[in-house]
């Protein structure tokens, strides 16, 4: 089976403004967005939008999962400017702007949440990766405990970013700080991180 033709450059450009348009208009509060609108903003035609995005999920799905392999393309950046357990402690940070974002989308992504779409769980499992190799990087290093998962992280991270309460940023940077705190704790009495 032959590989599909590259994308053409001007194609390319129309893509990405396209997913640029759509995450300025999710963030902003505004997920009624029409695509008409969303192809306005983008300096496209209705019909150029619908060639790149079968139907207006097909596009929040896309912009979701842009912003999930963002997200998890950071730790090998934070790993090289810092230490494993600080670069561990800003990829915490960054998961909860990610919760933001994801509130800010979150009416949305709901029009994607009754499909059967698994994208909610691929991003899971790209974020348990990424906090795999942060927290492999701290307990090699003897910085971080080695008996935590990626996934026991993201799911102590879960409740708090779940919630929609007033203030739940902040208290989430705070409970950050307690889980930093904890996978720190007692770094060199653990071995190595579990499979």
């Amino acid at each position: 089976m032959p590989s599909p033709r590259p994308m053409r450059a001007d194609a390319r450009r129309n893509r990405e403004a396209l997913l640029a348009a759509a995450r300025q208009a999710f963030l902003a509060g505004d997920a009624d967005a029409h695509v008409e609108e969303i192809a306005r903003r983008a300096g496209v035609a209705v019909g150029t939008l619908y060639r790149h995005f079968e139907t207006r999920e097909a596009l929040v799905a896309e912009v979701y999962r842009q912003e999930v392999a963002d997200l998890c393309a950071a730790p090998g950046r934070l790993l090289a400017r810092h230490a494993p357990d600080e670069a561990l402690h800003a990829f915490l940070l960054l998961l909860v702007e990610h919760s933001a974002m994801g509130k800010g989308m979150g009416e949305a992504l709901e029009s994607i949440m009754t499909t059967d779409s698994p994208i909610f769980d691929d991003a899971r499992d790209e974020m348990a990766r990424a906090l795999d190799e942060l927290l492999a990087a701290g307990a090699a290093a003897g910085l971080v405990r080695g008996d935590i998962d990626g996934r026991v992280v993201l799911r102590a991270l879960g409740g708090i970013c779940g919630m929609r309460a007033k203030g739940w940023k902040d208290d989430a940077v705070r409970i950050v700080a307690i889980l930093y705190d904890g996978l720190r704790y007692g770094a060199a009495n653990h071995g190595r991180a579990v499979s």
